[in-house]
């Protein structure tokens, strides 16, 4: 066993914790990785500034994150300051972010959120942008509301469960925990935005180049976990996995989220092929919301699509 896992090429990936992790958890745990010649080491960040940083100056290899954090900070408005160059490349797609807007037991629609503080991981990065595009549907500005930065999505439910904030986005499981407790969906980002680039597997594009087969591993690994979680043969043992990451989470919570991450027209993308139409939703909020402001209308500016096409085939 040691002399294979000598030939397998290491990756340190950096990513959110929570049931979006699932297929990074199945390849890892089910061989995946090693079958198509890696070893992934996977870290959980706080937050997407520790996130950002550390990717753009090389600490980590590759990400699964949201694509709007590769076109903030390739644009130069992200939120991390950091050292070297940042020329990021995306070569997957994993889902359109599953993100609700959870309010606390009192608040009953967004424009109630009037005069409250609201919990994000950074102001300008990520799916703040969502969350402000629900707040100006509602009839409010940024003014109207105060966002704080509250760390990834374990920490904005805690922070929202211990009272400190009266809403935030939280992704599956998070918002079925936060159900349980009495809180109240406001939105989603699938009803609000439709098609969205969500998760994002992304990387330097001088890493790719350098590693460019342990990128097409990456990719087959995590169809491999589709494939593997989409099997109803495999559904206990994902609920399993689900728990065994996060000791809130009870058998029926597992189901629950199961029953939308793996839903058959909403769930994790088995082809985890980019949705250019999806990036184009994700440049248009940019363009609304973004600073310095700038207008962004490409998707094929941030991707590499000839990647999946030698992974797959097609």
């Amino acid at each position: 066993m040691s002399n294979v896992k000598k030939l397998l090429q290491t990756v340190n990936m950096i990513t959110f914790g929570g049931g979006y992790s699932l297929p990074a958890w199945v390849a890892q745990g089910q061989g995946f990785f090693a079958k198509h010649g890696i070893e992934v080491n996977i870290t959980h960040t706080p937050n997407s500034v520790f996130l950002m940083k550390n990717l753009i100056e090389g600490e980590f290899d590759i990400t699964v994150t949201a694509m709007d954090n590769l076109v903030a900070y390739q644009e130069g408005q992200g939120e991390a300051e950091y050292e070297g160059s940042c020329d990021l490349v995306a070569f997957m797609g994993v889902d359109d972010s599953f993100q609700s807007l959870m309010a606390s037991p009192d608040i009953k629609s967004v424009a109630d959120l009037r005069g409250k503080k609201i919990a994000v991981d950074a102001l300008t990065t990520g799916y703040a942008f969502i969350l402000r595009e629900m707040i100006a549907r509602a009839g409010m500005t940024d003014a109207d509301v105060t966002y704080e930065r509250t760390g990834g999505g374990p920490m904005r439910l805690k922070a929202m469960l211990e009272g400190n904030y009266s809403a935030g986005l939280l992704a599956t499981p998070l918002d079925r925990i936060a159900a349980d407790q009495g809180f109240t969906k406001l939105g989603t980002a699938r009803d609000l935005l439709g098609r969205y680039q969500g998760r994002t597997g992304f990387a330097q594009r001088a890493w790719i180049k350098n590693n460019e087969a342990a990128v097409i591993g990456f990719m087959r690994s995590y169809r491999d976990a589709m494939n593997w979680l989409y099997d109803r043969n495999d559904r206990a043992a994902a609920a399993e996995l689900l728990m065994s990451h996060d000791v809130s989470v009870t058998p029926e919570l597992a189901r629950l989220s199961l029953d939308i991450l793996l839903d058959d027209k909403g769930g994790f993308w088995r082809d985890v092929a980019l949705d250019l139409e999806g990036i184009r939703t994700v440049l248009a909020l940019r363009t609304r919301f973004g600073v310095p402001q700038k207008t962004l209308t490409d998707p094929l500016r941030y991707v590499d699509l000839e990647l999946h096409r030698k992974a797959f085939g097609g």
